[in-house]
């Protein structure tokens, strides 16, 4: 038999293809996938009626008043919330990292510490302060201060350890203390990579403030969840399109801000990379402006009386309820909230392939933009009215926001692909798709699966909260055991979000680096 022409590595595609079908076939039963809800008549006319109510946008003098207010409420809290992150990554950071030892040794409280922080998901560390402090703007501050503290530290420890090492060790041993050997043998070389990662962090902190403001931490969000339960279509186009503003403004600010921490200054640089001190100076102002214009002082959240009420609230989630009965509903919404995640993961990655295909990529640029701009709780609201309640709503409101994501992600890692290969396929004259299947797309591949998994990490933990707009899986879950104040089960699902967050890490590190 002639094998002159047989693909080598046939054999491994199809095994791999049906490993694929056996272990994704579950999850798509998990997550209730039922395509043919969408074009169900009746569906058809609800979304319709519901997306016709957006129509015309409210544009009345006293609602853009409240519109005003709330998009500056949004500002400082990401803001004041990136500070107190900051506040709680340094020393974080600090204890967390090998860097500036004599023998490389971490952390390993600090690192499980922060592991916790950024595991828990800010709705729900904000749902948890709105019961504290009452609803308002203090618990989203506390809530990004919490969960971006944890991801600053992280990011800010793994950086000093991937910088030179020399200069620290050189001043350790001429006598420096460890503080002094990081902060001028290590902080110069990192100064922009962690100044360009907490920029990156405010504009990620801008959309967390918007989602946070469902459950009562104040700004668009919580306009926004007020204009939907009222029903009132022609406010919440208007706050969804200011929302959309507001990011396209602050993607727009960080580019820009990340340039110029990259482009060496005329002056003098002061030893972190900061031009006189301006940025500074700007940055300062900002955060306090923030705290004054939300009337927090981080004197009225550390009071006697704070501490004693969330030390008391915190005492009533112990002992979680590990009942046999109450365990089993857990563990049927962990399974939904990996379905979710990873069903809505895949789809955003074919749809997100797709549209930054080169020659498509222009005329649906605005849809990616648009896309990622509206948050996950938006869209979940919407996508639970096409296709009712449940886990389905919830896979595919990630599927949308994530398009937006991959879709730009995708569009640069194809951009930076080798293109010889390429080329190679079509001066030997074969057509464009193929040059592009077997020449530009295997080199792109790694950088593809690398986003993707990168991705998957953060939507398990909002496929963990969508369920509080009834969309399934664990959200649902927390959302309704804390409305009844039945803590002790609430404390078991929040126990189980981070353990399905950190299985779901580290599950996707060992998939990157078995695909290096």
């Amino acid at each position: 038999m002639d094998t002159t022409n047989r693909d080598p590595a046939a054999r491994t595609r199809l095994i791999g293809a049906l490993a694929a079908l056996v272990i994704l076939w579950p999850l798509f039963q998990a997550a209730e996938v039922k395509p043919g809800v969408l074009f169900d008549p009746g569906n058809l006319k609800v979304i319709g009626n519901f997306l016709a109510g957006f129509l015309p946008p409210e544009t009345g003098a006293e609602f853009m008043g409240y519109l005003a207010k709330a998009t500056l409420e949004t500002l400082a809290i990401a803001t004041a919330g990136m500070a107190l992150a900051f506040l709680v990554a340094v020393p974080m950071g600090y204890l967390a990292t090998g860097a500036g030892r004599e023998k490389a040794t971490l952390n390993p409280v600090t690192r499980s510490l922060l592991t916790t922080l950024r595991g828990i998901p800010e709705l729900v560390w904000a749902l948890v302060f709105v019961r504290v402090f009452g609803l308002g703007p203090a618990a989203g501050v506390l809530a990004l201060g919490l969960t971006y503290g944890g991801m600053l530290a992280k990011v800010y420890a793994e950086i000093l350890e991937s910088v030179d090492a020399a200069p620290a060790r050189a001043l350790r041993h001429n006598g420096a203390g460890r503080p002094l050997a990081i902060l001028y043998g290590l902080i110069p070389q990192a100064s922009k990579e962690l100044a360009s990662y907490t920029v990156y962090r405010w504009e990620c902190a801008i959309r967390a403030s918007v989602v946070m403001g469902f459950v009562g931490a104040g700004g668009l969000g919580q306009l926004m969840d007020q204009a939907m339960k009222m029903l009132n279509g022609g406010e919440a186009a208007t706050i969804l399109l200011a929302f959309m503003a507001l990011v396209f403004a602050a993607d727009g600010f960080s580019g820009w801000l990340r340039r110029a921490l990259d482009t060496p200054p005329a002056n003098r640089a002061s030893p972190f990379g900061w031009r006189s001190g301006g940025l500074g100076l700007a940055l300062v102002v900002s955060i306090v402006a923030s705290f004054s214009y939300l009337e927090i002082g981080l004197k009225s959240l550390l009071t006697v009386e704070a501490v004693h009420s969330i030390g008391e609230f915190v005492a009533g989630f112990f002992p979680p309820d590990l009942s046999a009965e109450w365990l089993a509903k857990v563990g049927k919404g962990i399974w939904e909230t990996l379905a979710i995640s990873v069903v809505g993961t895949l789809l955003a990655a074919v749809a997100g392939l797709l549209l930054a295909l080169p020659k498509w990529r222009a005329p649906f640029s605005f849809l990616l933009n648009t896309l990622r701009s509206v948050p996950e709780l938006v869209w979940a609201t919407i996508t639970a009215l096409a296709v009712g309640l449940g886990p389905f709503a919830g896979a595919l409101a990630l599927a949308l926001h994530t398009t937006g994501v991959l879709g730009r992600l995708y569009a640069e890692a194809l951009d930076n692909a080798p293109p010889a290969p390429g080329q190679a396929l079509r001066l030997a004259g074969a057509p464009g798709g193929f040059a592009f299947l077997y020449g530009t797309l295997p080199g792109a591949a790694p950088q593809l699966i690398a986003y993707t998994l990168y991705r998957w990490e953060m939507n398990i933990r909002m496929a963990a909260i969508l369920g509080f707009v009834g969309a399934g899986g664990l959200g649902q879950l927390l959302y309704f055991e804390l409305s009844l104040f039945h803590h002790a089960q609430a404390s078991t699902v929040i126990i189980a979000m981070l353990l399905l967050s950190i299985a779901v890490d580290q599950s996707s590190a060992w998939l990157r680096r078995k695909m290096r």
